[in-house]
């Protein structure tokens, strides 16, 4: 049983404030991604968890005890580095077995914690061979592994798949989350990339500038993103970003200008309507191309993208591009006119 919380935390590197009051519990069992741009404080806070940065105030409680003043190896915590962070004149099997001699483990309960270990990360066959051996894949499954004999209350991932190719970061993400399904442990994951946040967290934490920007459930911050930062952040590509100017509101019907026509829709959520500056926000699946007279906007591809499965196409707005997504095998080349119909139902408005 493992449930975290952070309380008002600060943290400085002199006079830069990193993290600004910065407070949050997770739950114990779950699969927490914090997520941002890099220098947002996200391996910050997760260095200040696993006690190797001091924290200028506020308190860290593991289970509803401060660990302020606990060093690292008291806080039944294990952690994942980008680096992979192995001894290269060690063999596999050493170092998963360091921490636990340095904890003084008996030989019969290493040697059973590291065959465990690799039980279930499928890297029995490696135990004898040392890292320059292995492939980019197999060494952060032993650096996993590592942390796995100790049988913390919680993993720690600092970004532990970003020196991996496209096809192994797949690949390791499918067995993280099965390693979460087996081991059941709270585990903090740190990422740039929103792809691994959304298809690994049970909740995602958006950090900006040291603060949460927002959190919530995956789709929940897909489909309704408190801001324009998230909104830009959560999504591959990111959500199209429309200037608009606002007209006049009727009980739940808007009517608003953007792109140079006038459109009248449904939308019930609440925003500031007294400021006439506003911003259209659609994702690229919400808006349709159109192969006969109903649509609502025409423009020039001037990029497509074709990746098989679906068609990216880069409509000229006069401001950012507009991007479209389509099915794979759409007959649409650069410098055709488009014709699209915008899903209204699923737009959202934000203050400019």
């Amino acid at each position: 049983m493992a449930e975290i919380e952070l309380q008002s935390i600060n943290k400085y590197y002199g006079k830069t404030h990193v993290i600004k009051d910065f407070s949050l519990k997770i739950k114990d069992q779950s699969f927490t991604t914090l997520v941002g741009p890099s220098g947002c404080g996200k391996s910050t806070l997760l260095r200040m968890i696993a006690g190797l940065e001091e924290i200028n105030s506020g308190s860290i409680l593991i289970n509803n005890k401060s660990v302020n003043d606990l060093p690292p190896r008291d806080r039944g915590i294990a952690m994942v580095f980008q680096s992979y962070a192995l001894y290269p004149h060690m063999t596999v099997f050493e170092n998963m077995a360091f921490g636990l001699k340095i904890e003084k483990k008996s030989k019969d309960e290493i040697n059973s914690r590291v065959k465990e270990a690799a039980k279930i990360l499928q890297i029995e066959e490696l135990l004898d061979r040392k890292p320059k051996q292995l492939s980019g894949g197999q060494r952060q499954r032993v650096a996993i592994g590592r942390a796995i004999t100790r049988k913390p209350k919680v993993f720690l991932f600092d970004e532990p798949l970003s020196n991996l190719d496209a096809a192994l970061r797949v690949q390791m993400r499918v067995e993280l989350a099965k390693l979460h399904e087996q081991l059941d442990a709270t585990m903090i994951y740190v990422t740039h990339d929103q792809t691994e946040a959304m298809t690994l967290s049970d909740e995602i934490v958006v950090l900006d500038e040291g603060k949460i920007s927002q959190l919530g459930k995956p789709l929940e911050l897909y489909n309704k993103p408190n801001n324009l930062f998230v909104a830009g952040f959560i999504g591959s590509p990111k959500m199209n970003f429309i200037p608009a100017k606002f007209i006049s509101k009727n009980k739940n019907d808007i009517e608003i200008e953007f792109l140079n026509s006038k459109f009248i829709f449904n939308y019930e959520n609440d925003i500031n309507f007294k400021k006439q500056e506003l911003i259209v926000g659609i994702r690229p699946e919400n808006i349709h191309v159109s192969f006969d007279n109903d649509y609502n906007w025409r423009s020039k591809a001037f990029v497509v993208e074709k990746l098989g499965s679906s068609t990216f196409i880069y409509l000229d707005s006069h401001v950012e591009p507009v991007v479209v997504e389509c099915d794979g095998d759409i007959s649409v080349k650069t410098g055709d006119i488009i014709n699209v119909k915008f899903n209204f139902e699923k737009i959202i408005l934000f203050n400019k």
